[in-house]
């Protein structure tokens, strides 16, 4: 079944009339005009700093170079699948506790809940990296950098996960409990599945966040995209063309992504969002 398409503007706002349709118009063309003296004040700058010379292009024409961004590529691949896994598994651990009924198992998973969403992914990164080798705790620069990042998303995961719970209707948990079920098997072989197919597109869409925690894994010195970057950048001295050319790596990945969310809520036949009235392609 194909999922209904809802503007952004629809869901947010009334349709506009004439005359905020000409205001929007004329804003967007002055915006464009604006953004386009900009880009080309920065372009004109580069230029005159040499960052535009071929010296600083040219060595985009060795396979080595690909080679080495390919292997920071897959090794930012590894981080995220690994962070992404583990986020998932503590999000529902966390979700099921917080749902619970159990009143202080809810308050502890809360609190957790609360701190991992609340705590930037860096600061428990220099944990893993600075505090815990402190107490004889020495993880290999993978781990230094998957398990703060699957902990930042797990805290965001977890209120996803029962966002899509309290989706499901009452009446399916009280069917359930009418024919005997126990409320442990009511909520895994009922309510679990259909919540989860309600959230799929959002947990793909929390794998962006995800990808963009894995760029400051530089700060343990673990071989990703940005690491091996920053080795190009060091080594040929070309500021401008590597940061572009793994900016727009980034925002391939992270497009491919989004992409796959949209095209799960499609399959699932969720509702989805876009920034127009026609379907996303």
């Amino acid at each position: 079944m194909s999922a209904h398409t809802t503007s952004m503007r629809d869901a947010l706002y009334e349709a506009p009339g004439p005359r905020t349709k000409l205001l929007t118009l004329i804003g967007t063309i002055v915006s464009l005009v604006l953004v386009c003296i900009g880009l080309a004040l920065v372009i004109q700058q580069f230029r005159i700093t040499g960052q535009l010379d071929a010296k600083y292009w040219a060595f985009y024409t060795n396979m080595n170079t690909w080679r080495f961004l390919f292997d920071g590529f897959l090794g930012t691949i590894k981080v995220a699948a690994m962070a992404a896994v583990l986020s998932l598994a503590l999000g529902v651990v966390l979700m099921l506790g917080r749902t619970s009924g159990i009143k202080v198992l809810e308050i502890v998973c809360r609190v957790i809940i609360d701190f991992f969403r609340g705590v930037p992914s860096l600061l428990l990164i220099y944990f893993f990296y600075l505090a815990m080798p402190q107490y004889g705790v020495r993880l290999p620069p993978f781990w230094m950098i998957t398990l703060p990042v699957a902990l930042a998303a797990s805290g965001v995961l977890a209120e996803v996960f029962r966002a899509g719970v309290n989706a499901v209707p009452k009446g399916q948990t009280e069917a359930a409990l009418s024919i005997g079920l126990t409320p442990g098997k009511t909520m895994f072989k009922i309510v679990l599945p259909q919540a989860l197919r309600i959230v799929v597109p959002s947990l793909i869409s929390q794998l962006v966040v995800v990808v963009k925690d894995t760029t400051v894994a530089y700060v343990v010195s673990y071989p990703d995209l940005m690491q091996n970057a920053r080795v190009l950048l060091t080594t040929h001295d070309a500021v401008v063309s590597v940061y572009l050319v793994v900016a727009i790596i980034y925002i391939l990945v992270n497009f491919a992504i989004n992409q796959l969310s949209i095209y799960m809520a499609r399959r699932s036949g969720n509702p989805i969002i876009s920034r127009t009235t026609e379907n996303p392609t």
